[in-house]
């Protein structure tokens, strides 16, 4: 996997975990998405759209979290997801006067994917081929959330608001897959900004 040299990932020290297994089924998926040539040409279209988004190396940098020592796109996920979340239990428990809430809050989170899938891209970018096509897929499936919430909102302002509650359960679904993939990435394919001071040489 291709990395950076100047920020690469690195692990702290830990006791390691006690062994567990996922099941068979998950496992041999994604390494079906890492080693699927079918992706190429999505990996490429999708290359081609970062070269827009990610416009400077110093833009790069910025959305990459150099500045920072971690990736930023982690953090970022928080403001979309925590909104939908929240507005998902307002529908559920809030009752009809929370439902303005809960449409602000799914036009707040909705605002917060674009930044979120920029420093994304900008991550996906510094991976190596394996990481890019699960990294197509995990775009593929949050973009359809957000498409899910989109609608939930346009229903909501429409006065439709049962409709946009089922669409947003939907869309919880779907960003709930699209966090899964997500950290896959980040967690054992180690796609991310990490400054070497942070590691366990420097507090050694």
């Amino acid at each position: 996997m291709a990395e950076r040299d100047r920020l690469a990932p690195c692990t702290a020290d830990r006791q390691s975990p006690p062994e567990r297994h996922a099941p068979e089924w998950l496992t041999s998926g994604l390494r079906s998405l890492e080693g699927a040539p079918s992706l190429d040409q999505a990996v490429l279209a999708l290359q081609r759209v970062s070269g827009v988004v990610v416009r400077s190396p110093e833009l790069e940098g910025m959305l990459r979290g150099d500045r920072f020592g971690h990736a930023l796109h982690p953090l970022l996920t928080d403001f979309p997801l925590g909104a939908y979340l929240s507005a998902t239990l307002l529908d559920l428990f809030g009752g009809r006067a929370s439902r303005p809430a809960a449409t602000a809050l799914i036009g707040f989170g909705l605002a917060m994917t674009m930044p979120t899938a920029a420093a994304g891209v900008a991550e996906w970018r510094a991976s190596g081929q394996g990481s890019r096509r699960v990294g197509v897929v995990h775009a593929a499936v949050n973009a359809t959330a957000t498409s899910l919430y989109a609608a939930s909102m346009l229903a909501r302002l429409r006065g439709r608001h049962r409709r946009g509650v089922v669409l947003a359960l939907a869309g919880g679904s779907a960003a709930w897959i699209g966090g899964y993939l997500g950290g896959h990435l980040s967690l054992v394919r180690k796609i991310g900004t990490a400054d070497p001071a942070f590691g366990p040489a420097a507090s050694s």
